[in-house]
């Protein structure tokens, strides 16, 4: 276990619950880019699975968190898309 990795996860996830505030709240999509959501998605995931085929240990948990709340957000986003699109008529 690296506390370097531990650092990196908790302040990466820091910025996530306000993401996902704002992202609730305004419903807005502007700013955001699903492309990349799915990307961080995809470095989580990755993260996980080295954990578990190489290095299994309570990290783990830090990776799965911040996946969660990203693909949360990307859920919010495709919420958000759609209501855009609803209200427009495009």
């Amino acid at each position: 276990m690296s506390i370097f990795e531990i650092i990196m996860l908790v302040c990466f996830g820091m910025a996530w619950p306000f993401s996902i505030y704002k992202s609730y709240k305004t419903r807005a999509v502007g700013s955001k880019s699903f492309i990349f959501l799915a990307a961080l998605l995809v470095g989580y995931l990755s993260g996980i699975l080295h954990k578990l085929f190489f290095s299994f240990d309570g990290v783990i948990f830090l990776y799965a968190l911040n996946g969660t709340m990203v693909a949360i957000d990307m859920a919010l986003y495709v919420r958000n898309k759609l209501y855009y699109v609803k209200e427009s008529g495009k």
